[in-house]
């Protein structure tokens, strides 16, 4: 089966469940694993945004946004000639990836008959189930069973773990300027890890709000984890945050490599945060996916 992933949680799930091989087509940003972008056929573009604030990045989506403009744009020729069987993509944030109406729209256009298959999950289970749902639709569900089995098996670890603990409160800062708090799987995250998220929209999209909102819970640890972001540019963005939180805890995590992608890797997201909230209790994390600012 030719598999074309139009979101990097969802390459990271096809190599995961071992497909690697299988898949033809990756978007720009998919850089898990590190050689994907080189070995595979690039099928979605968009805007490269290293070099602008985040400020400057927020006002550019708002304005395409506001406009009607689409932020990803889809290689329809390449995708064409990749004659894929399934493709992989999603519903559940424009800002995060090409919706699947624009994926639908050009197959048709195309006359290409190829599968596509949503993953818009809301929650750590959700996440979870997509794995399978991955796997049943490229014809290899027991894979599938089990990732989920070996994810279960670990976030059942630290929970035993954790278990009896105090529960320190949590605030989680998706984006700094404007402040964003977490949504959807993440307040699943810190309470798999032993935490108590604050000022947070379990199961729902995460939405933007103001400092106050975020230190009125008075938060014991803030995690600061930009969507869009590895460890480097999540520690600059927490530094911006360190006068809203003066006695708390602040650390800096990879946020897309742990927390805001719903692939695999959020399991390793539970056991750092695990590792941040109850350090004596749990292994250490690696050093470089999480660091303390403050």
């Amino acid at each position: 089966m030719r598999l074309v992933s139009l979101l990097p949680s969802a390459t990271e799930i096809v190599y995961a469940l071992g497909l690697g091989d299988d898949l033809v087509g990756v978007t720009f940003e998919c850089d898990e694993p590190a050689h994907v972008r080189s070995s595979k056929t690039v099928v979605v573009g968009g805007r490269d945004t290293r070099d602008m604030t985040p400020a400057e990045i927020d006002d550019y989506v708002r304005t395409r946004m506001a406009a009607g403009g689409d932020l990803y744009t889809l290689h329809a020729g390449a995708l064409a000639e990749l004659a894929p069987d399934l493709i992989l993509t999603q519903d559940l944030c424009r800002v995060c990836a090409l919706p699947s109406g624009h994926v639908d729209e050009a197959l048709a256009h195309l006359g290409c008959r190829a599968g596509v298959l949503s993953l818009d999950p809301h929650s750590l289970a959700d996440v979870l189930d997509t794995f399978v749902e991955v796997a049943v639709a490229a014809g290899v569900p027991e894979r599938g069973r089990r990732l989920v089995a070996e994810g279960e098996r670990r976030l059942a670890a630290t929970a035993a773990a954790v278990a009896g603990r105090p529960r320190p409160r949590v605030a989680v800062v998706e984006w700094v300027d404007p402040p964003f708090t977490g949504g959807h799987w993440v307040p699943d995250l810190i309470a798999a890890a032993g935490g108590e998220a604050v000022a947070a929209m379990p199961g729902k999209r995460s939405v933007q709000v103001s400092w106050a909102e975020l230190t009125a819970p008075d938060p014991d640890v803030v995690l600061v984890t930009p969507c869009g972001y590895h460890l480097d540019g999540a520690v600059r963005q927490a530094e911006a945050v360190l006068p809203h939180f003066p006695d708390a805890q602040v650390w800096a995590i990879d946020g897309d490599g742990l927390v805001v992608r719903p692939g695999p890797r959020l399991v390793d997201g539970v056991e750092a945060i695990a590792a941040i909230l109850h350090p004596d209790a749990v292994p250490a994390a690696r050093p470089e996916t999480i660091r303390r600012v403050q």
